[in-house]
């Protein structure tokens, strides 16, 4: 469905690119199709699990890219590769298509709790182009509505109220990244922007990422065999009334959300605790070192999950560069189904602060 709507609006398909197995790594690395590099640091991953897209985006092979988003896997290579992404309020585009192997993919189709399928680019305005173009019922919902997506908040930047949140109690964050983040918060601050730095509605940090795992395994865990769970231990399943009782605490944080965003228009974080890690091989390392902070390698999503848990939209943006040259991104999470909010948000902060920067290239010579 994605793909006949760009193409009825005049896209040209070039291709498929490279994804990790499973889409379940944050180096998009098979034995099929190799390695993917990151243009700014071939010894670096470009993410996972949209990290051949990034990386076709980095080096201009192409000007649009479209992927998936369960655990960060837009955002992550977006902040990897110093690139835009944006993840749809839940539901919002069609994920006819998207689904493990022996699930129906047929109209209608199941939807893939958590997950949503979105546009990465090298500007806001082509995420904007490529989000109104995609998004909308499909054929067997549009029998009965449509879409009408809220315009942004406001037109200029100033007018913006941002709350800032540069800490996650469950995994540390890099002194670069912080860094970078302060900047852009100071210069926000100077233009007039209202900025915030905490709220009674924000939902628990810690909590959300524990009920977001616990989601997260049942989702991964459905097409294990009963064998292996057993020998397992059950780990990962959830019993259906587990499964209700962590959907309740998710809708409680839904509606804190609505309630924070009475106040504010966007909260702007990190997008991932660390910059792009260096290629690790077929095995995932248990943690990645930054900066001389251990980060576990499970625990990189975990800034991801404050939007998608409750299916807030989120858009990816490059924040500069670290003193290593790497690319650093954050993330504007906006209220649900405002996706345009957070896409003009930061295309007004790629107006005044610069956004995407392509990498020197240093293969070339």
């Amino acid at each position: 469905m994605r793909r006949r709507r760009l193409k009825a609006a005049g896209a040209i398909i070039v291709g498929k690119t490279n994804v990790p197995p499973l889409l379940a790594d944050w180096q998009s690395a098979n034995h099929v199709y190799g390695v993917t590099r990151n243009p700014w640091d071939l010894s670096r991953t470009s993410g996972g699990s949209s990290g051949g897209g990034a990386a076709a985006l980095t080096a201009g092979f192409v000007s649009l890219e479209y992927g998936s988003d369960l655990a960060s896997s837009l955002r992550a290579p977006a902040h990897f590769c110093g690139i835009y992404a944006h993840k749809p309020t839940y539901g919002l585009t069609p994920s006819r298509g998207f689904a493990p192997p022996g699930v129906p993919t047929a109209c209608p189709a199941p939807e893939i709790d958590l997950a949503v399928l979105g546009p990465m680019a090298r500007s806001a305005e082509d995420l904007d182009l490529a989000l109104q173009v995609t998004a909308g019922p499909d054929a067997h919902e549009a029998v009965g509505y449509d879409l009408r997506l809220p315009p942004p908040r406001h037109v200029a930047l100033k007018d913006y109220r941002v709350l800032v949140l540069d800490q996650h109690p469950l995994v540390p964050t890099g002194d670069s990244i912080r860094a970078a983040l302060a900047e852009r918060v100071g210069r926000l601050e100077a233009l007039g922007c209202r900025i915030g730095r905490e709220s009674p509605h924000l939902p628990d940090l810690a909590q959300t990422a524990t009920t977001f795992v616990e989601l997260l395994m049942a989702q991964l865990s459905t097409d294990e065999p009963d064998s292996e769970l057993a020998a397992a231990g059950g780990e990962g399943s959830l019993s259906h009334r587990d499964w209700i009782v962590a959907d309740r605490l998710r809708t409680a944080f839904a509606q804190q959300w609505r309630e924070l965003f009475r106040d504010w228009d966007v909260v702007l974080c990190p997008s991932m605790p660390t910059q792009a890690p260096r290629l690790n091989g077929p095995s995932s390392p248990d943690a990645i070192e930054a900066e001389g902070v251990f980060v576990p390698y499970q625990a990189q999503p975990l800034w991801g999950t404050l939007a998608t848990l409750t299916g807030n939209p989120a858009t990816a943006l490059p924040a500069g560069l670290d003193a290593m040259g790497l690319p650093i991104g954050l993330q504007a999470i906006g209220p649900y189904l405002e996706d345009r909010t957070t896409i003009g948000f930061a295309g007004l902060m790629a107006g005044e602060f610069g956004g995407f920067a392509a990498p020197p290239y240093p293969w070339r010579g």
